[in-house]
C-alpha cells in the first residue's frame, strides 16, 4: 500500500486530504507541523510528502530544504499543497527540492495526479 504522509497545521486541511486519499486505498499519515512531519518522515519513510507551507514553527519551505538534503529523506518525493499561488513561491517550493506545487483548494483529480507522477518519479 502507498505511503503518503500530509504536513498541514490545519485540523479540517488534512481532513478533507485523508478522506480523499484513503478512499483511493492510500494510507495516510498525518504530521501537524514542519517539525513533526521531518520526524515521521525520517520514521515512517512515506512514498511521497503532501507539505502545507504556511505553519508554526518550522515551515514547509524549510522542512522540504532539510527533507531533501537529507540522505535519509531526499528520495522520498514531496509536492508542495499552500493557499500561496504567486509564481516566487512556486520557484522557492522547487529551489527547495519540491518535485510539485498545487494551490488549495486541491481538486482529487489534480491531488491524484500529482500523486501518481510523484510515484513514477
Amino acid at each position: 500500500m502507498t505511503r503518503i504522509l500530509v504536513v498541514d497545521d490545519s485540523p479540517t486541511e488534512t481532513h478533507v486530504l485523508k478522506s480523499m486519499l484513503e478512499q483511493h486505498g492510500y494510507e495516510v499519515s498525518i504530521a501537524e507541523d514542519g517539525d513533526e512531519g521531518m520526524d515521521k518522515a525520517r520514521r515512517e519513510r512515506p512514498d511521497v510528502i503532501l507539505m502545507d507551507i504556511v505553519m508554526p514553527g518550522v515551515n514547509g519551505f524549510q522542512a522540504t530544504r532539510k527533507l531533501t538534503r537529507d540522505p535519509e529523506t531526499s528520495s522520498i518525493p514531496i509536492v508542495i499543497i499552500s493557499t500561496k499561488d504567486q509564481d516566487t513561491d512556486r520557484i522557492w517550493a522547487k529551489r527547495q527540492g519540491a518535485l510539485d506545487y498545487i494551490t488549495k483548494p486541491v481538486t482529487e483529480d489534480e491531488l491524484l495526479g500529482k500523486i501518481d507522477a510523484a510515484l513514477k518519479g
